[in-house]
């Protein structure tokens, strides 16, 4: 099976809709959360992913916080203002939906978590400490992450020590042993690439593809700025960061 990977698409839908197209047929969808926030986007991009045939969709931290179930002044300034306003774009379909995600979904070979195994909606693994304390909360071969809009691969080496590796886009990645991937984000990337950051997972070959695309960032910004939205949030985009 060819599973497309997404997390973090921060009410971009012209980020989202580029993925998808560059993504093409694939037999399943797996998405990591954080749906909305930052982005001017929110109530389009939910319903794209409620349109999603095999879709499996968690629970991120912006997605908690539009619905009250994350305090916003565990937010920023500018993170805050967007959460509120998305409160007031989300039709009461988009919210019951969002309402119904889980924080975590395991299968038998993956475990899927928006933030952490061990904190499914807060802790970033960003440091290898954080990474290695995270495999014991987790007990499949693999582990998968957004968060922080990061694509990477954590490779545990039975030793005590992890290994860490920035994949290559439309380079297969055979993943041997446990193993935490991050598709870094949709919507918002953060790794100094604006480019719009998604994978594949190949099932049956136990492999990840990680992959990037371009998208029409001029238009989201403008969206943003006509919406009022911190200029921040528009700013990052052309960024990657």
């Amino acid at each position: 099976m060819q599973i497309l990977v997404i997390s973090d698409i921060h009410a971009n839908f012209t980020a989202l809709d580029a993925v998808l197209a560059d993504a093409g047929q694939v037999d399943a969808v797996w998405c990591l959360g954080d749906l909305v926030g930052y982005g001017p986007d929110p109530e389009v991009c939910v319903e794209r992913i409620r349109q999603l045939p095999n879709t499996v969709c968690l629970l991120g931290n912006h997605d908690a916080a539009v619905l009250g179930k994350l305090d916003q002044e565990a937010f920023n300034h500018e993170a805050n203002i967007s959460v509120s306003w998305t409160r007031d774009q989300l039709s009461p379909a988009s919210l019951g939906f969002l309402q119904g995600l889980r924080t975590r979904v395991e299968t038998q070979n993956v475990t899927l978590s928006h933030g952490s195994p061990r904190n499914p909606i807060w802790e970033y693994l960003l440091d290898i400490n954080t990474v290695l304390s995270n495999f014991s909360f987790f007990k499949t071969p693999i582990c998968i992450v957004g968060h922080t809009h990061i694509p990477i691969i954590y490779t545990h080496n039975g030793n005590g020590t992890v290994d860490w590796s920035i994949p290559q886009p439309g380079v297969l990645t055979p993943i041997q042993g446990r193993a935490i991937l991050n598709p870094g984000s949709v919507g918002q990337p953060r790794d100094r690439n604006p480019m719009a950051a998604y994978a594949i997972y190949h099932s049956d070959e136990n492999s990840w593809e990680a992959r990037r695309v371009e998208y029409d960032i001029a238009s989201v910004q403008k969206r943003i700025s006509a919406a009022g939205l911190p200029f921040r949030h528009a700013a990052r985009l052309m960024d990657g960061w």
